[in-house]
């Protein structure tokens, strides 16, 4: 019974099962925003997701039984039990937010598809990367927020009057979004000199903080191909060996009828 249960949630047919059903839901889910929905539509959406959802708790049930401890040892299996059981909150009673979490049962597709595993997996391998970078950004950050309020803060309060509004259009500056005609330009009807402050902080935290930034997930990427093309040939030699020995030991054999 246990091997058929582990066959069965092991099958290709079922996850592909699996994954519709995901799909499905995530449709369903994007309807029921619409506020012009029929009192019957809502019905039968809520049905359908009450159905889809028990369908999920049996899988979850079948998929521990099946692999036991070792489910309890894979991330991804963890999370599609914890979005479950976000699922059978009620929908009342100020527990609408957890029902809304729902939809992140979508990022269950991740696990169907290689490419996507592969782009997880490099984001996850940049964190470290990541947090270096945004730390000394953040950094860099303050110290221009704090100039840019002590310089500009009395002549423009709206963008520069505290420390809060500072970093707010400071970001809004690195993004480039109207930071020229928007924002730099009527400043330096008062402020002549004021591209002296502005552009070098451009230059630093667009054009060379940011492009830290895709270099650390670029070269995940390509530790992440590097591995997998090292596994790929580790196993091609292996299988090299194995066949070099079954045609030693096949030679061995024949050499012995004769």
């Amino acid at each position: 019974m246990h091997k058929k249960i582990k066959n069965l949630v092991s099958s290709s047919w079922f996850q592909n099962f699996i994954v519709s059903l995901i799909i499905i839901n995530g449709i369903t889910l994007g309807i029921e925003t619409n506020p012009n929905l029929k009192d019957s539509t809502h019905k039968i959406l809520s049905f359908l997701d009450s159905t889809i959802t028990f369908i999920f708790v049996i899988e979850i049930t079948l998929r521990i039984y099946a692999f036991r401890k070792s489910f309890f040892k894979d991330g991804w299996n963890l999370f599609d039990m914890f979005i479950v059981l976000i699922s059978l909150f009620p929908g009342n009673s100020g527990f609408e937010v957890f029902r809304i979490l729902r939809v992140l049962r979508l990022f269950r597709l991740v696990t169907v598809v290689p490419q996507m595993r592969k782009i997880v997996m490099a984001l996850l391998g940049t964190i470290p990367g990541i947090a270096t970078i945004a730390g000394l950004m953040g950094l860099l950050f303050y110290m221009f927020a704090i100039i840019a309020t002590h310089l500009y803060g009395k002549t423009f309060p709206e963008w520069f009057g505290d420390l809060g509004e500072s970093f707010y259009t400071l970001f809004q500056i690195m993004t480039l979004e109207s930071w020229s005609m928007g924002i730099v330009r009527p400043l330096m009807e008062k402020h002549p000199l004021a591209w002296l402050f502005f552009i070098p902080f451009i230059f630093i935290t667009t054009f060379i903080m940011i492009n830290l930034i895709v270099a650390v997930v670029v070269d995940a990427m390509n530790e992440i191909n590097k591995t997998t093309q090292d596994n790929q040939e580790s196993i091609q030699e292996k299988e090299d060996l194995i066949l070099q020995e079954l045609k030693a030991l096949k030679k061995e054999i024949q050499e012995l009828k004769i």
